[in-house]
């Protein structure tokens, strides 16, 4: 198993983020494999990819066998990295989120991440492995319509603190809460709005977004022997905005 390389897997890999970290830990020397809800994108650069619905995974005890038959079949028995990052965002007010709203959440957003991680836990004990949760500043810091999204990444940061104290030493669990960051998606809601953007950017104390390969690049060391001591952290990537204090004076 030594001479064999490591591996990572990263879900939510053709979203903005995703596909940076599929270019890091392959500019690194891992190989990849790659998951997403959509056909592999052509321009997506990565070893293995496997398409694969979160939310069923997470309601749907045969189809999560099967995804995971494949994704042990694909990985050639050795698994070093487990990286969370697949999520959905679904926006509502407290009168207006449906049961449907809060399953499809907590599915994708929490309750994946822990089967996956549970499913694959004896491939990630055997390299003394990682898991590495991408979560969001929305666990700690919020504003209206994020109700469902906030609480599963809240629930997602807990369950990292929580694991981590569960498995002890037999792998490593951590996690990143990224704030704004300069993806496709994030930037085509500013299209029409670039003053917002800029009033955006001025609010975090380094005065920009975020970026992906930022958001990778954290994880990637992580996943390191240099960073063997960080056991169950939730690490905040978000330029200093979690320090201000916002009012009206």
């Amino acid at each position: 198993m030594s001479n064999k390389k490591k591996t990572a897997i990263i879900t939510g890999a053709a979203g903005g983020i995703g596909r940076a970290m599929v270019r890091i830990f392959g500019e690194a020397g891992y190989r990849v494999l790659a998951t997403d809800l959509m056909d592999k994108p052509l321009d997506l650069n990565c070893e293995v990819y496997v398409p694969a619905d979160l939310a069923l995974y997470a309601t749907d005890e045969s189809y999560a066998r099967k995804i995971d038959t494949v994704f042990r079949n694909q990985i050639d028995c050795r698994l070093d990295v487990l990286i969370n990052n697949a999520a959905i965002q679904i926006l509502g007010c407290t009168d207006s989120l449906t049961r449907q709203d809060w399953q499809t959440t907590l599915s994708v957003n929490t309750l994946a991440p822990f089967l996956l991680a549970q499913s694959l836990l004896p491939l990630l004990e055997k390299t003394k492995g990682n898991i590495i949760n991408i979560g969001s500043i929305h666990s700690r810091l919020t504003k209206k319509k994020f109700v469902a999204y906030a609480t599963s990444k809240a629930a997602l940061s807990g369950m990292t603190r929580a694991m981590s104290v569960d498995l002890g030493s037999r792998i490593r669990v951590n996690a990143i809460e990224p704030a704004a960051i300069e993806t496709a998606m994030l930037l085509e809601g500013f299209k029409e709005q670039p003053d917002l953007y800029m009033e955006l950017s001025s609010c975090h104390p380094v005065n920009r977004i975020g970026f992906p390969e930022e958001v990778a690049l954290t994880a990637l060391f992580l996943a390191s022997d240099a960073a063997s001591f960080i056991h169950g952290a939730c690490v905040r990537l978000d330029g200093g905005i979690s320090n201000c204090l916002h009012d009206p004076c």
